[in-house]
C-alpha cells in the first residue's frame, strides 16, 4: 500500500469521524487526532503539518470574533428578546411567525454567519415559540438549520467557508454583490417557499398572541451595538480588500470586554461557554486537507477541472458545483471546502467556475443532516432543547429543499461573466 492511499484512508477515517462522532467524541478529536497520526508516521512532515494549521489563521480569528459576539448576545439576552419580538409581531398567526423567524435567521446568518444562527438563534427560536404556545415547534427551527446555508454567501463574512474558498484572494465587497446577491436571493427565496409548503399542515394551527417580551438590559443594547458595528466595519474591511479575521476578533473582543467591565463580572463563564473545540476541529481538518494535497490528489482534480473548464466554463461551473454539494454532503462542507480550494487554486479556474463552486460548498450542505458545520451545531443546540430529528427525516426534508434552490443559484451565478 502506497504512503499516498494510507493518506487518503487516514484522511477518510477521521472525516467519517467528525461527522458520525463515534464513542459520542468531540468532532474535534477525530480531527485533530488524523492529524497527528499523520505527522507521527511521517506521512506528512512537521512543517507541511504546521504549513496547514497556518492558512487556517484567518479562519480562527474570524471564528473567535463570531464566537465571543454571539455569546455575549446570547448571554444577555439579545436574542431572547429578538425572538419574543418576533413572536409578538406575529399577532397569532403561524404563517406570519413562521416569515418573521426566517427573516431573523437570515439576518443573523448575512451579518453574523451560518453557525451564529445554528447555535444562537436555535435556543432563542425555541423560547418564543414556546412562549407562544406552539405545539409543533419543529417547522420554526428548521428555519435555523436551512436558512442558515441559503443566507451563507450574501456577504463573505457570511459563512466561514467562503474565506476557505477565496483565501487571500476574497473579491472587495463592490465586486462580490454583484456576483452573489442575484443567486442568494434565488436560494432564500426558493428555500423558504419549499420549507413553508412541506410545513403547510403544521402551519396551520392557532399560536398565542398575547407575548411577554423580556426587557433588553444595557448589557443587551451594549450587545447589539456591537454586533452593528462589527458587521459595519467587516463591509468596510471586506470593500477595501481587507482580510476579514482580524477585525472580527478585534471587534468581539472589544464588545465582550465593555459588557464584562460595565457588568462587572468575571470573564470565566463566557470563556467556559464558548465553543472553543471548533478551532483544534478546522486546524485538523486543515492538517488533513495539506496532506491530501501532497498527496496530489488535490493536484489531479485541478488538471480535471482546468481541462474542463477550457471546454466550457458554463459547464465546468455546473459539473463542479454540484460536485461540490454533493462532496459537502458525504464528507462535511468544511474539508470539501478546503479541498474544492485547493482545486480551483491548481485550475487556475475561472470566477464563474468558483462562484458556482462556492454555492455548492455552501448550499448544498443542506440536503443532509452532516452536510455542514452548521446544521451539526444546530443538532447539539436542538439536543439540549429536549428535541430530535434523526438524519432519514431530515434527508427527506432536504431532497425537496436543497435542489431547487441549488438550481436556481448555479443558474444565477454562472450565468454571469
Amino acid at each position: 500500500m502506497t504512503p499516498d492511499i494510507v493518506i487518503w484512508i487516514i484522511a477518510a477515517a477521521s472525516t467519517a469521524g467528525v461527522i458520525l462522532r463515534p464513542f459520542k467524541l468531540p468532532e474535534a478529536i477525530w480531527a485533530a487526532g488524523g492529524a497527528a497520526i499523520l505527522t507521527l508516521t511521517g506521512l506528512i512532515s512537521f512543517r507541511d503539518a504546521l504549513t496547514g494549521i497556518g492558512k487556517g489563521t484567518d479562519v480562527y480569528l474570524f471564528l473567535t470574533g463570531m464566537m465571543l459576539l454571539s455569546e455575549t448576545a446570547r448571554a444577555e439576552g439579545l436574542f431572547d428578546w429578538l425572538a419574543a419580538h418576533a413572536a409578538k409581531r406575529a399577532q397569532g398567526s403561524a404563517h406570519r411567525l413562521f416569515l418573521l423567524v426566517y427573516g431573523a435567521g437570515a439576518a443573523v446568518t448575512v451579518f453574523l454567519s451560518n453557525d451564529a444562527t445554528a447555535v444562537v438563534l436555535t435556543p432563542a427560536v425555541a423560547a418564543a415559540v414556546k412562549t407562544a404556545k406552539v405545539e409543533k415547534p419543529l417547522p420554526y427551527l428548521l428555519i435555523c438549520a436551512f436558512v442558515a446555508n441559503a443566507a451563507s454567501f450574501v456577504l463573505p463574512i457570511s459563512n466561514p467557508a467562503n474565506l476557505v474558498i477565496y483565501a487571500s484572494k476574497m473579491p472587495p465587497l463592490l465586486q462580490w454583490l454583484p456576483h452573489y446577491l442575484p443567486a442568494s436571493a434565488a436560494a432564500i427565496i426558493a428555500t423558504y417557499a419549499v420549507l413553508r409548503w412541506t410545513q403547510r399542515k403544521a402551519l396551520s394551527e392557532k399560536i398565542a398572541k398575547t407575548i411577554a417580551v423580556p426587557k433588553l438590559s444595557r448589557a443587551g443594547k451594549t450587545a447589539a451595538a456591537g454586533i452593528f458595528a462589527t458587521g459595519v466595519a467587516l463591509l468596510i474591511s471586506s470593500a477595501l480588500d481587507i482580510q476579514l479575521g482580524l477585525p472580527t476578533a478585534i471587534a468581539g473582543t472589544i464588545t465582550a470586554l465593555i459588557v464584562l467591565i460595565g457588568e462587572r463580572k468575571a470573564p470565566w463563564a463566557m470563556i467556559k461557554d464558548i465553543s472553543w473545540g471548533v478551532l483544534p476541529l478546522v486546524a485538523g481538518l486543515f492538517v488533513l486537507v495539506e496532506a491530501l494535497d501532497k498527496s496530489g490528489l488535490i493536484r489531479a482534480m485541478g488538471e480535471v477541472l482546468r481541462s474542463a473548464a477550457q471546454h466550457s466554463a458554463t459547464a465546468a461551473g455546473w459539473g463542479a458545483g454540484i460536485a461540490a454539494a454533493i462532496v459537502g454532503n458525504l464528507m462535511n462542507n468544511l474539508p470539501a471546502g478546503l479541498i474544492a480550494a485547493g482545486t480551483l487554486h491548481n485550475a487556475d479556474a475561472p470566477e464563474q467556475v468558483t462562484r458556482a463552486v462556492l454555492i455548492g460548498v455552501d448550499l448544498g450542505p443542506n440536503l443532509s443532516v452532516t452536510g455542514s458545520l452548521a446544521t451539526i451545531l444546530w443538532l447539539t443546540a436542538l439536543r439540549r432543547e429536549g428535541l430530535h430529528i434523526d438524519g432519514w427525516t431530515f434527508l427527506k426534508l432536504g431532497v425537496l429543499v436543497t435542489p431547487p434552490a441549488l438550481i436556481l443559484a448555479i443558474a444565477a451565478a454562472v450565468s454571469l461573466e
